[in-house]
């Protein structure tokens, strides 16, 4: 089963938890704080990749549709995905288009922005894989061309949101293109100061193989975090407070 979590913020209150459908945990707040929560929300899903290598018949577009279906009857303000969005041999640009393709399709039930954040299958594949000249496979190109905001020429970026209660930005890192540019570009975006700072990486930093994991926590470590967003393992766990995997 596929799932994804909305969450909800209001001053001095995180409200956590799945759709009414999902047998997750319930939200976390006292019943006064979660009746009030909606003025700030986002949805967050991942992994909606095929079981197999350049499998795009199999690609759960259906399911993906659904998500989004539901999604949208939730009303966020925008939709995260925390990486692994295709699953298609490095060098076959037909299979990446195909199904980038059947995911922005999908993706289309919901009006809103969605921001994808890099996972080791826009590189090669690979855990362990690297691309940060955004360029070295078909699966990145990919990604570069048709996930990306607007204007937008790294596979890292920052988005800006004023929350109701406070100014938000949300920083997306893509460990699977992990630079020294990009550490220094991770360095300044967090320590510039905002009410909630919200990081979405596809690896957890216990996922040693990924180096541009465990050298970005190093950095968000050092400055304020609200919430950190991942996926990669493909299950709903909360590692700690401030540590969520949706990779669903």
């Amino acid at each position: 089963m596929r799932t994804f979590l909305i969450f909800s913020f209001v001053a001095g209150c995180t409200v956590q938890g799945p759709p009414p459908a999902d047998n997750l945990p319930p939200p976390k707040c006292t019943p006064a704080a979660a009746a009030s929560a909606g003025t700030f929300r986002f949805a967050v899903f991942g992994d909606v990749r095929p079981a197999e290598p350049d499998d795009t018949t199999n690609y759960p577009k259906d399911i993906v549709t659904g998500l989004f279906t539901q999604i949208a009857a939730q009303s966020p303000d925008f939709v995260v995905g925390t990486g692994d969005y295709m699953f298609a041999s490095s060098t076959n640009s037909t299979a990446v288009d195909a199904q980038l393709a059947m995911l922005l399709d999908a993706e289309k039930g919901y009006a809103g922005p969605i921001y994808h954040a890099l996972g080791n299958h826009e590189c090669t594949g690979a855990t362990a894989s690297n691309c940060p000249g955004g360029n070295e496979t078909s699966n990145i190109r990919g990604f570069m061309s048709k996930l990306l905001p607007a204007a937008t020429t790294t596979p890292y970026y920052r988005v800006d949101f004023d929350t109701g209660a406070g100014s938000a930005k949300l920083v997306v890192i893509a460990a699977n293109a992990w630079s020294p540019a990009q550490a220094t570009w991770l360095e300044t975006q967090l320590a510039d100061p905002t009410t909630y700072t919200f990081v979405v990486r596809h690896e957890a930093a216990a996922v040693t193989a990924t180096k541009g994991a465990a050298d970005s926590e190093l950095i968000v470590q050092k400055h304020p975090l609200t919430l950190e967003l991942l996926g990669h393992w493909h299950t709903y766990e909360k590692l700690d407070a401030r540590h969520i995997v949706s990779g669903n």
